[in-house]
Order: structure tokens, then C-alpha cells, then sequence
């Protein structure tokens, strides 16, 4: 080290040429070994999936390794991302996963798509009638269009029902609209909170105590019970509808089932004292196709 050192020049102007060099190799490197780390984190995720779809039942502890993959993942992409000051190359295809010999600089993204149903804002900037530099009239020959996707976030909404009393001033008699029916009989919840509720809780797999948590932001103490309460209540109207789905399900020439075994409560074992109450049960799914080729 102190030989290194005695063959450093004296130039301060040259040292700081040198000192900027090395700092701009060093960076390179950097980004070069975090492409890499990508790479093999992607490369790990893949593996992991194929793993899943050989061997098939044993797959716990590979969806487990598979979920711990994806969060890695998904950190290393964050701090790359935080780190690039550079604007996001939205490209048609992602490029994660390529072949990394040479380091890009900057990493290719999907552009997100968004469907044609989605609602859409159109906000005109118009900048007036008249010139800003010599007053003359401004005529349109044409415009440029960029889109900007945003979020309109949930707001819970209190809706009062007041049922006004009228009076007939000849035979005095009293009128008066009937309250509008409820999902839920003397029930707080709308239809619109019931939805958003079960599609938390059975698609989104949202527990009902961060629901809770939620709720409480928006402004609204909503129990734990309360809302298990909602769910099953929930459930029993829409029976007719289940049943429904599953008379139209049943009625195709042919179907599609899917088994998949589970571990649910047993609260008779439990009860008896034979250990933790669980027991294997059992989902069969059935679904028809009416395409012509299914």
C-alpha cells in the first residue's frame, strides 16, 4: 500500500481526474453486481415454480420458498428502481430475466395495460384565445394527448334515509314511503360495503382484523365480530344465487372438477380432547365450458 502510494502524482487536478474515475467504476460495478442479484433472485423464482409444478402435492414448502423468493425479489427491483434517478423505460416486455453479460444501465419494464371499460377523465389545457406575445387570435391546429393513470381511493360514505310524513289536509291522513330494503335486515351494511368486504376476505384473502384497521383509517369502528357477523349473514342471502350458479353448473354434458384437499377445524375432536381439532376436508370445484371446443 505505501508503494502505491509513493507512485501517486502530485497534481491535485490529476487526483481528483483519478478519484472521479474510480467512483464512476465503482458505480458501474455496483450496478452490475445488483443486475446480477436480480438475475439470480428471477432465476431462483423460476426454478421454485417448476419445482411446484412437478411435484405437485408436496408443494408447501416450495410455495412457502416461492413467496419468500417474490418478496426478495420485489426489494431488490425497489431499491434498483430507488436508486435510478433516470425515467422508467416502459417497454412492451419485461427484460428481468434476460441474459445480463453485458449490465444494462437501465431495466426495461411492461407498459401496465389498462382495459377500455376502465372509466376515463379528459382534462383540456387550453391556453386561451388570445397570443401571450402579441395578442392575436389563436386558432386550433392540433393536440397532444398523455394519459396518466390514477387512483380515486375508497371513502365510506354514511347515507341517511329520512322517510319525510305527510299529512292530507282533507281527511288527514298520514303518508309515508316504506323504508328501502337492506342486504342484512336492521343491519347498518349496504350492498356496496357487503361486496367489498367478501372480495377482501375470500379473494383477496384480507383478514377481517385488517379490515378492522382499514376501516378504522377511513373513520369507522367497525368490530371484529360485527364483521364476522356480516359475512356469514351475507352468505345466507346469497344462497338462492349459489344455489343457482350450481343448477346451471350442473345441467352441462360436461364438466370440468378440480379436488383439493385442505386442513380445516374439527371442533368435535377438540371438544373430546383428541389433540388439535383438525382435520383433512376436501374442495371439489366444477366448472362448464360452453365453447364449442372445451
Amino acid at each position: 500500500m505505501s508503494n502505491v502510494a509513493e507512485n501517486l502524482p502530485d497534481d491535485p487536478a490529476f487526483l481528483k481526474a483519478m478519484i472521479a474515475a474510480l467512483q464512476a467504476e465503482n458505480a458501474k460495478m455496483s450496478a452490475t453486481l445488483q443486475a446480477h442479484d436480480q438475475l439470480i433472485q428471477a432465476l431462483r423464482l423460476r426454478i421454485a415454480r417448476l419445482k411446484k409444478q412437478v411435484f405437485g402435492k408436496s408443494s408447501e414448502k416450495i410455495e412457502r420458498e416461492i413467496q419468500q423468493l417474490e418478496l426478495a425479489l420485489e426489494d431488490l427491483l425497489i431499491a434498483a428502481a430507488e436508486s435510478n434517478a433516470g425515467p422508467i423505460n416502459e417497454a412492451d416486455e419485461a427484460a428481468s430475466v434476460a441474459p445480463m453479460t453485458n449490465a444494462p444501465e437501465r431495466i426495461t419494464r411492461r407498459r401496465p395495460r389498462v382495459s377500455h371499460k376502465a372509466v376515463r377523465e379528459r382534462r383540456e389545457l387550453d391556453p386561451g384565445a388570445c397570443c401571450p406575445a402579441c395578442g392575436g387570435e389563436l386558432r386550433l391546429v392540433g393536440e397532444d394527448v398523455s394519459e396518466i393513470l390514477d387512483m380515486i381511493a375508497a371513502q365510506m360514505k354514511v347515507i341517511e334515509v329520512a322517510r319525510l310524513k305527510k299529512s292530507c289536509r282533507c281527511c288527514e291522513k298520514m303518508v309515508q314511503l316504506p323504508a328501502p330494503s337492506r342486504p342484512i335486515p336492521a343491519s347498518m351494511a349496504g350492498a356496496g360495503l357487503l361486496a367489498y368486504i367478501l372480495v377482501s376476505k375470500f379473494d383477496d384473502h384480507l383478514p377481517l382484523y385488517r379490515l378492522h384497521e382499514i376501516f378504522a383509517r377511513m373513520g369507522a369502528d367497525i368490530p371484529d365480530s360485527t364483521l364476522v357477523d356480516w359475512c356469514g349473514r351475507a352468505m345466507q342471502v346469497l344462497q338462492p344465487l349459489i344455489e343457482r350458479i350450481g343448477t346451471v353448473i350442473m345441467a352441462s354434458d360436461l364438466l370440468h372438477a378440480d379436488d383439493t384437499p385442505i386442513r380445516v377445524l374439527d371442533r368435535s375432536m377438540q371438544d373430546k380432547g383428541l389433540g388439535k381439532g383438525v382435520k383433512k376436508g376436501r374442495i371439489w370445484t366444477y366448472v362448464r365450458d360452453q365453447r364449442p371446443w372445451a
